[in-house]
């Protein structure tokens, strides 16, 4: 067998045919959309948007494209703007419910109006007596709780600072953070290409786009740490806070050819969810965090307008044609951490094929891969019907069997698995 493309190899101590796939199958790229709630102005605007992209119900928006769409939170915000404590019980009632699900998966920071330690603990004691657990935070504009110091300026990891709260938060469980860092290249957790930044149509602002790109690379390549994400391309690396603890850091991207400032509203959505976009992530097998704020529209009634409507709908094909995942960040990120992080080994027992896959190791600078991390780890295989998995000892009695992909080959998944909307 062939190595295939974009497929990872560990370990494959006796039989050289067995390969890990880079995304689950049959998906050539994955996508988490990664929305900051800034500006969204009430509980009704926030859950008719997640109906219509979670659901097939019927929204003022027309029938939901029933994607897996994620959101964030945060606890005081500058009115009128929907957060936790600022909305009724009904309002907090749907965040409990959309936490509890996995659909509010981000911790928005704490808030522009959430300033010291005493706050941010108030509000970690509200999320554990609801059994509400977020393992994603994203520094917020402004927020004196950021943990980001070089982008935005936070003193969240500072200790002795009135607003250190990293002892109390890395500890309730947040794993990874956003810190501004933000790409306009298409696609990560592949070699870096600015092929689409430039557009015929916006020859000057598109070509500043690309200019600063270039330039993030060139100061990365001299050494510059704010840029090191850029240079790699990676979607996360590990990293340490200013007091020491350990997280993981995660980079964003908007391809946008005006920049990351740039349609990252859920006005201008329909600008960025592009087909050009979308399938230069599946040509070049990429994965990508997108950043924007959906709650920024113009109508609270229709959130999305038609242009808008029309991307997520093209998008929605191409997650059921099987070309690109859509989930949540957590998700994603999980995902991402398992591929790079599990270890296996392949040996041979008659006609059957075991493969052995462990996740204990001390490769991770935070925790052990959970079971939902492993969802969806495929393996390519020449029979899949005379393979057997093990995870850290254990049979795997329920795994997929798949037909040949776009590669021609043949695979077995440990099965991905999508959330369940709630009842709200």
């Amino acid at each position: 067998m062939n190595v295939k493309k974009n497929s990872t190899r560990k370990n494959c101590s006796l039989n050289t045919d067995v390969q890990l796939r880079k995304y689950p199958y049959p998906y050539r790229a994955m996508l988490a959309i990664c929305s900051d709630l800034d500006s969204t102005l009430d509980r009704h605007v926030y859950l008719e948007i997640m109906r219509f992209l979670n659901t097939t119900e019927t929204t003022s928006m027309g029938t939901g494209v029933g994607l897996e769409v994620g959101n964030s939170i945060h606890f005081r915000a500058i009115p009128p703007q929907f957060s936790y404590w600022d909305t009724d019980e009904a309002g907090r009632k749907m965040v409990r419910a959309l936490i509890h699900s996995g659909h509010i998966d981000c911790l928005h920071s704490f808030g522009e109006r959430v300033y010291t330690r005493d706050e941010a603990k108030k509000v970690l004691e509200e999320l554990a007596r609801h059994n509400c657990q977020l393992e994603v935070w994203v520094d917020h504009g402004g927020a004196v709780t950021n943990f980001g110091t070089d982008i935005m300026q936070g003193c969240g990891d500072e200790i002795g600072h009135p607003a250190y709260h990293a002892d109390l938060t890395i500890p309730y469980g947040i794993k990874y953070i956003w810190r501004g860092r933000t790409t306009s290249i298409t696609g990560q957790d592949t070699s870096p290409r600015l092929g689409g930044i430039f557009n015929l149509n916006h020859p000057i602002v598109s070509s500043r786009t690309l200019f600063k790109e270039v330039t993030k690379q060139q100061l990365a390549w001299f050494g510059n740490k704010k840029y090191a994400m850029h240079l790699t391309n990676q979607i996360l690396r590990p990293s340490t806070l200013r007091d020491g603890r350990s997280v993981y850091e995660f980079m964003r991207c908007n391809p946008h050819w005006g920049g990351i400032g740039y349609g990252d509203q859920g006005r201008h959505i329909g600008d960025v969810l592009t087909d050009d976009f979308l399938n230069r992530l599946i040509s070049r097998e990429g994965v990508c965090i997108l950043y924007t704020h959906l709650g920024k529209v113009d109508n609270p009634k229709i959130p999305f307008n038609k242009k808008a409507c029309e991307a997520f709908r093209v998008l929605a094909e191409k997650f059921r044609e099987g070309k690109i995942l859509i989930t949540t960040t957590r998700r994603l990120l999980g995902y991402c951490r398992a591929v790079r992080e599990i270890r296996y080994d392949v040996h041979q027992d008659g006609e059957i094929l075991q493969i052995n896959i462990h996740t204990q190791t001390s490769k991770s600078p935070i925790s052990e891969l959970s079971n939902s991390d492993l969802v969806g780890l495929t393996f390519y295989v020449p029979e899949p019907r005379k393979t057997q998995l093990s995870l850290d000892g254990k049979k795997v009695i329920s795994f997929k069997c798949n037909a040949p992909d776009h590669t021609s080959w043949s695979s077995v998944s440990l099965q991905w698995y999508s959330l369940e909307f709630p009842k709200i």
